[in-house]
């Protein structure tokens, strides 16, 4: 993670608080969740990441940080190992990104020294005390087998693990001047770091909680040159797969994993096949304070249209999956910047069916930039590690957890959701005749969007029609008039627009009133404003071929010739009203 990413946002609490707080062992409960049982091996099929049957399995993971001074996955300090695992499994998480240094396994002293050396060389006692009290087990343990510990209980709890080699040297990651970013400089040696990623491999070969290595974090610095990306990631991928066939090999970018673009010109020339992913960072700092000091649908646009160039044409191309691995927010909400990239990221998120990483799990640090019990506002996890940190946030990233479609996720003919990015909810119907409204994408209404841009219920006539200014969108079989089509329009590519039937033809754009009714207004936000918020106008219509709430059974219920005939009448009479309200 680069040191810009959100120093400006941390709370430091000192030593004092920190021993008063570390010494309190705190019960969290651990509710229930339904789990599915780890993959033999993953594979890559085109774009898809897939099991050994050739099933679509879309990573949803979470990181956690394992590469710093203590050497330690953080957190243990404050609850036992498998609170934590449980935890991850109960939040909708199926992996884990587990970060690691380099030098953990290619220095013999660091290698050998115990956890509980290892925190009491960096004067980290309070925390040792509360590893002490959570997880006994592992204080005598030396830290690379304290690692295996925990890849062990994360896949004793179903629980998918790529490991990261995040740096060389144990500390906070990144920057350009940390002498850690790019082969040759003086904590980067390539050959030591292929004698690490063998090393590494082998450790855990034969392991089933591990499914993949990601072979470098946010590749970046001075010298940082296409050439050499080419010559070493090549052999480090070769190494990988020759100590351990059985995991994905997954290759970052340039610029700190900014950049893929030289890809569309070479692609990787390896000797394996199925296993090759690449993965790619995104946060709102990446474009600076581009979200907060422009347009947001004008920025959204920009900035995706950048990431597509750079890396998601490789989902284009379908030559290897595209794994999001780093990707988040400040989760107070108090970001501007950060919280109108997020309404953007997540249409694409879902228009994509990325698999990805979110940053972070960690709610707290042992350690870090020389700040005892640094907390991490970007992490989905409170201070103590007890409860989710802001559970509007995690309720809409659930909407991104299942595979929408891909190998075996063929439960119905493909059709399309109505996603809207700033609530991770989807365009439901009670019944014909009730407003529509948002609900759970996981049982969503399945829609078309024809030729002739209607937009209309999957399976039946009925479309969708706009009524007028703050009134409640309908569904009607009368979709010939232009309330019933609806176009893409402004740079973001996700308002829906339509024109009312009045003498006037007035455009509205779909929305969401406080009650989550779906109503047309306005259109917010199409020019050049700055301080406007379009997020309850942004709707993404995302392809899906799993099953969805409406049922042959439902279908079957729909209305029969006379009561369309009914409906008819009233869609006429409501807007022969329409129109000479406006006359």
């Amino acid at each position: 993670m680069n040191n810009n990413k959100h120093n400006r946002g941390l709370l430091f609490f000192s030593t004092s608080f920190y021993f008063l707080s570390i010494s309190v062992y705190i019960l969290c409960y651990n509710g229930q969740h339904a789990m599915a049982a780890l993959p033999t091996s993953l594979n890559t099929n085109s774009r898809w990441i897939v099991d050994e049957n050739g099933r679509r399995v879309k990573l949803a993971c979470t990181n956690w940080v394992s590469h710093l001074e203590p050497m330690l996955a953080e957190g243990l300090s404050k609850q036992p190992l498998d609170s934590i695992s449980k935890k991850i499994r109960t939040m909708g998480f199926n992996c884990v990104r587990l970060t690691w240094p380099l030098f953990l396994v290619t220095n013999d002293s660091l290698a050998s020294v115990t956890v509980r050396k290892s925190f009491q060389s960096l004067g980290l006692l309070e925390s040792l005390s509360g590893i002490q009290a959570n997880n006994p087990s592992l204080l005598d343990l030396p830290v690379i087998e304290a690692l295996q510990a925990v890849v062990s209980n994360l896949g004793q709890n179903d629980v998918m693990v790529i490991l990261d080699n995040h740096i060389s040297k144990p500390g906070w990651c990144c920057s350009n001047f940390d002498d850690n970013g790019f082969f040759g400089d003086k904590y980067f040696d390539p050959q030591l770091w292929i004698k690490g990623l063998t090393k590494m491999a082998s450790i855990f070969n034969g392991s089933t909680s591990v499914v993949g290595m990601s072979l470098r974090n946010e590749l970046r610095g001075r010298k940082q040159n296409v050439k050499d990306w080419y010559t070493y990631m090549q052999q480090g991928a070769e190494a990988v797969h020759a100590a351990n066939p059985n995991i994905l090999v997954i290759l970052s970018g340039l610029n700190f994993d900014a950049d893929l673009s030289f890809l569309a010109k070479q692609p990787v020339n390896l000797t394996f096949t199925g296993k090759l992913v690449h993965e790619v960072h995104l946060y709102a700092f990446t474009n600076s304070h581009d979200w907060e000091n422009g347009n947001v649908n004008q920025v959204c646009g920009n900035v995706m249209n950048g990431w597509m160039r750079r890396a998601g044409f490789l989902l284009e191309q379908g030559v290897a999956p595209l794994f999001l691995s780093e990707f988040g927010i400040d989760q107070r909400g108090t970001n501007v910047n950060d919280n109108r990239y997020f309404n953007c990221m997540m249409g694409v998120a879902a228009e994509l069916d990325l698999d990805w990483a979110l940053w972070s799990l960690v709610g707290s640090y042992y350690l870090r930039q020389g700040v005892l019990g640094m907390e991490e506002f970007y992490g989905i996890l409170d201070y103590n590690w007890c409860g989710t940190r802001n559970s509007s946030f995690m309720e809409i990233i659930s909407s991104i957890q299942a595979p929408l479609q891909g190998p075996g996720i063929s439960e119905r003919t493909q059709y399309k959701i109505i996603y809207h990015p700033s609530t991770g909810l989807c365009v439901h119907r009670k019944s014909l005749f009730a407003p529509l409204e948002l609900g759970s994408c996981s049982t969503s209404e399945g829609w078309d969007y024809t030729p002739q841009k209607h937009i209309s219920l999957k399976g039946t006539y009925f479309c969708l029609l706009a009524d007028g200014v703050g009134k409640p969108v309908k569904l009607g079989i009368l979709c010939t008039d232009t309330n019933s089509q609806w176009e893409t329009i402004s740079e973001s590519k996700m308002h829906l627009q339509s024109k009312l039937t009045d003498k006037n033809r007035t455009a509205v754009c779909l929305d969401v009133d406080s009650n989550n009714t779906i109503v047309t207004n306005s259109c917010k936000c199409l020019g050049r404003d700055k301080m406007c918020d379009p997020s309850s106008q942004w709707f993404k219509l995302v392809n899906s071929t799993r099953s969805t709430s409406s049922t042959a059974a439902e279908l079957l219920s729909l209305p029969n010739n006379e009561q369309i005939q009914e409906i008819q009448l009233d869609d006429l009479k409501g807007n022969d009203d329409q129109e000479s309200t406006t006359q």
